[in-house]
């Protein structure tokens, strides 16, 4: 899998870009990883409903392809773009879902943060009280999302077994635009970055490390 580095670029001729790519290849194209940042935009996908649009203000709204609901994209935040042909890789979606959080999970591991799922809510969560310490989380909470901070969103679009869109995770970001969406479709859930958490990195370092992780767990 090559890495491509695309630096920050634009929201929707990024996608344009992923979706050429995945119409154009061929059994035999290779598989790509684009690692970017975005300027400030919310992104709607299939699933999305206009009500969970608060607050938009004077950030623009981008309907897109990609599964879910509304989510933020902005400066400070690492997003991953794997472009897998899953026949070849010899996997489903359920397992590709897997393998993208488990690469965010590695990534945060290494950064001394406990990462968590949550049920039939793809993306990763972490525990605000205790984000350092390595206790699971019950499976049978009342309420799945108490407590928790959601740190990494993902969206994924699947064409003839060829995924693009794909994880964002928030290294350090302004947050304040959280505030003008339901994310992710859920009213109250809270967005968290590892600055807030009180780890020192940069988005460099997290940026390599999530792409050496997505390339261990998508390359046959």
């Amino acid at each position: 899998m090559e890495i491509r580095w695309l630096g920050r670029v634009e929201y929707a001729p990024t996608v344009q870009a992923m979706q050429a790519y995945t119409e154009a290849r061929t059994p035999d194209s290779p598989d790509e990883l684009w690692l970017c940042e975005h300027p400030p935009v919310y992104t709607l996908g299939l699933a999305g409903k206009a009500e969970h649009l608060l607050a938009p203000g004077d950030i623009p709204v981008v309907p897109t392809n990609r599964g879910g609901q509304v989510t933020y994209h902005g400066p400070g935040q690492v997003v991953a773009y794997p472009l897998v042909d899953l026949r070849r890789l010899g996997i489903y979606v359920k397992e590709y879902v897997h393998r993208l959080e488990q690469a965010v999970i590695q990534t945060l591991e290494g950064l001394g943060v406990t990462g968590h799922r949550v049920a039939g809510a793809p993306g990763i969560y972490v525990n605000l009280a205790d984000p350092f310490g390595h206790a699971r989380l019950p499976p049978d909470r009342p309420d799945p999302f108490a407590g928790l901070g959601k740190i990494a969103a993902l969206g994924i679009k699947v064409s003839q077994h060829r995924t693009y869109h794909g994880v964002a995770l928030n290294v350090a970001m302004d947050l304040s635009p959280y505030e003008g969406i339901n994310p992710c479709g859920y009213a109250g859930l809270r967005s968290i970055d590892l600055a807030t958490l009180g780890v020192s990195t940069d988005w460099d370092t997290v940026a390599a490390r999530l792409g050496e992780r997505l390339q261990a767990h998508l390359s046959p």
